[in-house]
C-alpha cells in the first residue's frame, strides 16, 4: 500500500513510519523539514506546512491509500490537509489523544464517554488547558469529511525509545541510578501508558484492514508500586500526594503521577478492550522499560526533578 504519513520525523510517528515499512509498505511523509530526519532512504520526503496558504502543493495529483495524521494539532491546519486529501487517499487515521474526554473521573474510561466541548474557532496556542479541546475539534473535522473512511486512534500517554518529551524516560533513568529514590503517593495509585511500537503496529492493522472508528489505545494497567519493583527501584522513598503539593512539585517534576482518588485519575484506567478485539498487541511493560533505557542512557535528556532538589525534597519529607 501506499501511505502518507503528515510528521514522522519523530517518537510516535517515526515508530509508526517504521512499521509500516516492517510491513513491507511504501511510506510518504510530509514534514516541514524543521526536525532531525535519520528515516530510512526508502522514505518518500515531502516538504510543506499545511499552517500556511499553498503549504499542501506537495501532494497535488498524488494519491495514497491511507493517510496517517500524527501532527495534527489545531483544527484549521487539519481542516487543510482533509480538504486537499478527501478524494485522494482512502482512509484518514488521526492521532487523537485520551485528553479529549470530558470525565476523566471515570473508571474505565470508554469510548463512548462524553467528551470536552471542541475549541473555540480560532485557538491556536496549544497548552494543558487547550490541547484536549483542541484534539476533540480535529475529531470533528475528520470525521466529517471522511465517515466510515476515518479512524480515530486515542492513545494513552506513550512510552517507549526517541520519547524526548522525556515523561517515561525520567522513571527508567532515575531507577539505574540507584540509591534512595522518591516516590509518588503510597504504591497503591496506577499508571498506565501505551508502548509507541503498540501503537505504531495497530495503525498498521487498522489501514491494513480498513477498520474505522474510534479506539482507545492504552497498556497494561500497573500499580506504582508494581512500577518501581519493575524498574528495578531498591530504595523507594513514598511521599503522599499531600505532601508533594507542600514540596511544590506536581506532574512536571514526578511525570505519570495522577493521585487515585484525582479528578484526572480515570486517565490512569484507560480501557483498551475495544482496540485489543480489533488487534491491538501489547509489549510486556518490563520490554518498553528496558528499552527505553537502552536509548535515553545516550539521549541526553534533562529533567525537572534534578538530583540536588529530590535529595532536598526527600529531606523535608522526613521532618
Amino acid at each position: 500500500m501506499d501511505i502518507l504519513v503528515l510528521g514522522g520525523t519523530q517518537f510516535v510517528g517515526r515508530h509508526i513510519v517504521l512499521a509500516f515499512l516492517a510491513s513491507g509498505h511504501r511510506v510518504s511523509i510530509l514534514t516541514r523539514g524543521r526536525t532531525p530526519d535519520d528515516l530510512p532512504a526508502e522514505v518518500e520526503r515531502l516538504r510543506g506546512d499545511r499552517g500556511e496558504a499553498g503549504g499542501l502543493a506537495a501532494l497535488a495529483g498524488r494519491s495514497w491509500d491511507a493517510c496517517v495524521d500524527v501532527s495534527g494539532y489545531l483544527p484549521q491546519a487539519v481542516q487543510a490537509s482533509v480538504d486537499a486529501l478527501r478524494e485522494r487517499v482512502g482512509r484518514y487515521v488521526l492521532i487523537s489523544t485520551v485528553s479529549v474526554y470530558a470525565e476523566p473521573d471515570r473508571h474505565p474510561v470508554r469510548e463512548d464517554d462524553p467528551l470536552l466541548p471542541p475549541a473555540l474557532a480560532g485557538t491556536t496556542d496549544v497548552t494543558g488547558e487547550t490541547y484536549g479541546p483542541l484534539k476533540v475539534a480535529c475529531e470533528h473535522v475528520v470525521q466529517a469529511a471522511f465517515g466510515a473512511r476515518a479512524t480515530i486512534l486515542r492513545p494513552q500517554i506513550v512510552a517507549g525509545p526517541f520519547d524526548h518529551t522525556a515523561r517515561y524516560p525520567y522513571w527508567v533513568d532515575r531507577a539505574s541510578g540507584g540509591g534512595e529514590t522518591l516516590l509518588p503517593g503510597d504504591g497503591l495509585d496506577h499508571v498506565q501508558v501505551i508502548d509507541a511500537r503498540d501503537l505504531a503496529r495497530f495503525t498498521v492493522r487498522v489501514v491494513e484492514g480498513g477498520v474505522g472508528g474510534i479506539f482507545n489505545v492504552a497498556g497494561p494497567r500497573l500499580s506504582w508500586g508494581q512500577f518501581a519493583r519493575l524498574l528495578g527501584i531498591r530504595a523507594p522513598v513514598w511521599v503522599h500526594a499531600a505532601a508533594l503539593r507542600d514540596l511544590g512539585l506536581g506532574f512536571r517534576e514526578l511525570p505519570l503521577f495522577i493521585p487515585e482518588t484525582g479528578e484526572q485519575a480515570g486517565l490512569m484506567n484507560v480501557s483498551a478492550e475495544r482496540a485489543v478485539l480489533a488487534g491491538l498487541t501489547l509489549t510486556p511493560p518490563e520490554v518498553t522499560a528496558r528499552d527505553t533505557r537502552a536509548w535515553s542512557e545516550h539521549a541526553g535528556l534533562t529533567y525537572a526533578l534534578t538530583p540536588q532538589r529530590e535529595a532536598e525534597a526527600l529531606a523535608t519529607a522526613r521532618r
